[in-house]
């Protein structure tokens, strides 16, 4: 199990059977388990996402594949905890056929800390 802090300063668990969830269905994500790390921890968009859950959103310039934005989907139960839900690799952070919930931007990194 892992344990990174959300841009909420609360612990996300990242636990081995919601890891094995998502590469099982995502296996694009066998490898990346770092990335998800990094995406909930400094992620370069937040948005509000349906049933209380959070995206963390994150490009990266190169993947397995090709250019991608890594999603993570978690909850914050309390101020002590929250967990993963799922991830996956999309080319864009929206597009016709998945709905990111609300699409409320929670928090933006700032363009020059972005690098894209």
């Amino acid at each position: 199990m892992n344990i990174v802090f959300s841009k909420n300063r609360i612990p996300i668990r990242i636990t081995d059977e919601r890891w094995q969830h998502i590469i099982s269905r995502h296996p694009e994500m066998i490898g990346e388990r770092e990335r998800l790390i990094e995406t909930i921890g400094s992620p370069d968009l937040i948005l509000e996402g349906d049933a209380q859950a959070m995206l963390a959103v994150r490009h990266y310039k190169q993947t397995k594949i090709t250019s991608k934005y890594l999603i993570a989907v978690y909850k914050e139960t309390m101020q002590q905890d929250g967990f993963v839900l799922t991830a996956y690799l999309e080319i864009n952070t929206r597009n016709g056929e998945k709905s990111y919930g609300k699409d409320k931007v929670v928090c933006q990194r700032k363009k020059n800390e972005l690098g894209v």
